[in-house]
């Protein structure tokens, strides 16, 4: 891998780790709500230690980095898919499909660090539903639950479309690999947005021009709540929020809902303290915890790379190593792929 794409390396890493951190502290606190957590935690809680209501191994991935790892591995396969001798055929290859195939192995038992064919313990209805249909029809895109299910399930797991897919293939995708199971236009659009901000990042745009990025993308795909809810983000004061608390008229509600966890996320990527500061802050809050720490842990990753994430939270997560080997896995396959089209294109 050359010196140019340190950078990349960094903040790909960053993104998706910054997920899985976001997901195992948040794991903790689970369902609680801001004034149990300000109690227990005065200044938050910043150590991952797993337990909470599901009693997590420290570190444990729970739903949100398992499906991010089924939408990560979809794009390892793809990539192989184009080298030779490959038994898949790259125009053949359904990055959706993919992503809703190893997403089913999860939820049916073929999963590490889980009992053979054991049901996860942690599921959302939207994501259940859909992955029965899926099942079902074996096509992703008649497979998710329609209007008015926008939860944050796709919104959670979408990130490495963001970080893998270029140009036009990056909205595409990020709606295709949504649909699956949540096909509610918040949700895909959110998807869509969400992951024209972290390639922004990744390409070292700052977060604010990285934000008005996601802004067009929203109002291209004509979704005004979208649009509204980013906005809202960058006017919410998440520090204050976690000192006294999502009460009067700020707009913060700790449950699920795909808006509420995409406007969280903005607040966090543009508050410019530390990668730790602003996390514990996000889990601060309560509600859903886990969610929403995995949502804005992926900005904040994307915005600081992997450098500046605690080594003491990174050495206790589940799937560092493999995030971090199908990730130079990815990055050196399409390096390679792109010095070779460049070779072929001055032979032409």
């Amino acid at each position: 891998m050359s010196s140019s794409n340190d950078l990349r390396i960094s903040r790909t890493l960053g993104a998706l780790l910054g997920v899985h951190c976001g997901d195992s502290l948040g794991a903790t606190l689970e369902f609680k709500p801001w004034s149990q957590i300000i109690r227990q935690y005065p200044n938050g809680l910043r150590e991952i230690v797993g337990g909470g209501i599901l009693n997590w191994p420290i570190g444990h991935a729970t739903d949100d980095t398992d499906l991010t790892r089924a939408v990560l591995l979809a794009y390892r396969d793809y990539e192989e898919s184009k080298q030779p001798g490959s038994k898949q055929l790259v125009e053949e290859f359904n990055i959706a499909k993919a992503a809703a195939e190893y997403a089913l192995k999860w939820n049916e038992g073929d999963w590490p660090g889980r009992k053979k064919h054991t049901r996860p313990i942690d599921i959302g209805n939207t994501t259940r539903i859909g992955l029965q249909h899926y099942k079902r029809l074996k096509n992703p895109e008649k497979s998710g639950v329609g209007v008015g299910s926008a939860g944050n399930g796709s919104l959670m797991r979408c990130i490495p479309t963001g970080l893998f897919a270029p140009g036009e293939r990056r909205q595409n995708e990020s709606i295709a690999i949504s649909e699956f199971t949540h096909n509610d236009l918040r949700c895909t659009v959110a998807c869509a947005a969400y992951n024209e901000i972290v390639a922004a990042l990744v390409n070292d745009k700052t977060p604010q021009e990285a934000v008005e990025i996601g802004k067009v993308k929203a109002d291209d795909l004509g979704c005004a709540k979208v649009i509204d809810a980013i906005k809202e983000g960058e006017t919410l004061p998440l520090a204050k929020i976690a000192n006294e608390g999502p009460r009067g008229d700020i707009t913060v509600r700790a449950s699920g809902y795909v808006l509420n966890s995409l406007r969280l996320s903005i607040a966090a990527l543009l508050d410019l303290r530390s990668f730790e500061d602003v996390l514990v802050d996000v889990v601060r809050i309560g509600g859903d915890t886990d969610t929403n720490g995995a949502i804005a842990g992926g900005l904040l990753g994307a915005r600081d790379g992997i450098e500046n994430i605690p080594e003491r939270w990174l050495e206790k997560l589940q799937f560092r190593k493999e995030f971090e080997n199908v990730t130079m896995r990815i990055l050196q396959l399409q390096e390679d792929e792109g010095k070779l089209l460049v070779r072929l294109d001055k032979e032409d």
